[in-house]
């Protein structure tokens, strides 16, 4: 099934949610490699351009996420305790927030010289005309504490889709898994 049903995820936001996690924490990974490398490094442009474009290619997927999200209905909560509804809730809606503002930092870190961000060498995401002293540093700085903090909560949110799996065995996991 594509569209989501009343119990079960369906393919489209199957696919979003698996391909997204997967740049999520690459482009997490690709990150903590490019932060040690030195300015004669043969890959220091070339990791720098790759996570550019890969976490220009995550905004789009992030878009379409949202927009997918906006026209079809969501599965009816797990059944379980109130507290864990509004911790999951909660937890979902800073996913979305803390990606929105990583990748907002992200575009201000690689923009703050004024030039515009190549997409793969195929297209120009252009800068803003405005820029505030230290941009670079400062959007830097949030970028570094945003991207540890997704990955923590999104770390997080895993371990309680397995725990929703294989301890309430109510196949919250499958979910989101394998569409009906």
């Amino acid at each position: 099934m594509i569209k989501n049903t009343d119990s079960r995820y369906g393919l489209i936001a199957i696919l979003l949610h698996w391909i997204m996690a997967c740049i999520i924490f690459g482009l997490f990974a690709l990150g903590i490699y490019m932060v040690d490398l030195t300015y004669y490094d043969p890959w220091y442009k070339g990791a720098l351009d790759l996570h550019k474009s890969i976490g220009m290619t995550l905004f789009l997927l992030f878009i379409l996420r949202l927009t997918w999200k906006a026209i079809n209905q969501s599965p009816k909560p797990l059944k379980g305790p109130k507290w864990e509804q509004v911790v999951a809730t909660a937890t979902h809606h800073s996913l979305y927030l803390l990606l929105f503002f990583l990748m907002l930092s992200g575009y201000l870190i690689s923009t703050a010289d004024g030039r515009s961000i190549a997409v793969f060498t195929l297209i120009e995401i252009p800068a803003l005309p405005i820029h505030f002293a230290q941009q670079e540093d400062i959007a830097g700085s949030i970028h570094e504490i945003l991207a540890w903090t997704l990955i923590i909560l999104a770390s997080l949110h895993g371990l309680a889709a397995l725990k929703h799996q294989f301890i309430n065995k109510d196949n919250g996991l499958m979910r989101m898994i394998k569409p009906k």
